[in-house]
């Protein structure tokens, strides 16, 4: 982040810092109460602090990104565990084996629409995933190779992982709450698309769709790759019939096949 000049005449906390480990070693400077409480681990980590941590975790990608002049994201959901090409052979299934294509179609697109970022400086339509493999790393992966910036919106998991070589280093971001990560994938979204996945994936599209729908976020172009895909994992026709949800939410979505058919989607979008 920028190291910009204080604009006020007090000592900073950086300088507090460094002072307080040149203090002299006794019980009194020893003890936890002593410590700095914004230097204290054990205390921004302590329950009572979640409010806190909450508002670091929303202002540090926040404050990144604008720094950056980054304006607005095109954001790629799908599936981590989706092959590259080159690993289909690889995969446990035949099934996810089969679904490899859309790693090569999410790379395409991202590259596509990168190249055209690269037009407005690296500031608009930025592609933005969660940082990790499968369909994400096909999305840091072509906007790399279109010679553009990405973000990877990463997340703490029990198991070991790390964002893919894709993303760009300085947005490259990891969370601890998932609730303050999706709200970064939305936050700055000129279009969104989702590729096939698993909970995941469909966590982060209903609720997507759900805020769109309730109004509580504007209509944007919203993609879905793989018609035979979401016609199987999910039946909208039935939903809407049923009237669980009215028959012209089905149109704030398009389902589309290729990065060229949903360039041709986004550009002819009827937003309101």
């Amino acid at each position: 982040m920028k190291d910009e000049p204080r604009s006020h005449p007090f000592r900073d906390s950086v300088e507090d810092i460094a002072a307080a480990k040149r203090i002299p070693d006794t019980p009194q400077t020893r003890a936890p109460a002593y410590r700095l409480a914004f230097a204290d681990h054990d205390f921004l980590t302590r329950e009572e602090l979640r409010p806190v941590r909450l508002q670091l975790e929303l202002l540090k990608p926040q404050m990144i990104m604008d720094e950056r002049g980054i304006e607005s994201t095109i954001v790629l959901f799908g599936g981590a565990r989706i092959p590259a090409p080159e690993n289909r052979d690889s995969a446990r299934t035949k099934a996810l084996s089969d679904l490899s294509h859309y790693y090569d179609e999410a790379r395409r697109f991202a590259r596509l629409m990168t190249e055209r970022s690269l037009a407005s400086y690296g500031r608009e339509n930025v592609i933005c995933t969660g940082g990790g493999p499968g369909v994400m790393e096909a999305g840091n992966r072509g906007a790399d190779e279109a010679g553009g910036q990405s973000i990877g919106l990463n997340i703490v998991l029990p198991h070991e992982q790390a964002p893919n070589p894709y993303v760009t280093p300085d947005l490259s971001f990891n969370f601890h709450y998932f609730a303050i990560r999706k709200m970064h994938f939305l936050m700055r979204a000129k279009a969104v698309c989702v590729f096939p996945g698993g909970f995941g994936t469909m966590d982060e599209m209903f609720e997507s769709l759900t805020l769109i729908q309730t109004g509580r976020m504007k209509k944007i172009p919203f993609l879905l790759f793989g018609r035979e895909w979401w016609e199987k994992v999910v039946n909208w026709n039935l939903l809407a019939e049923a009237g669980v949800i009215s028959p012209e939410d089905l149109s704030l979505f398009a389902m589309v096949e290729t990065a060229e058919e949903a360039i041709s989607v986004i550009d002819g979008w009827d937003l309101p």
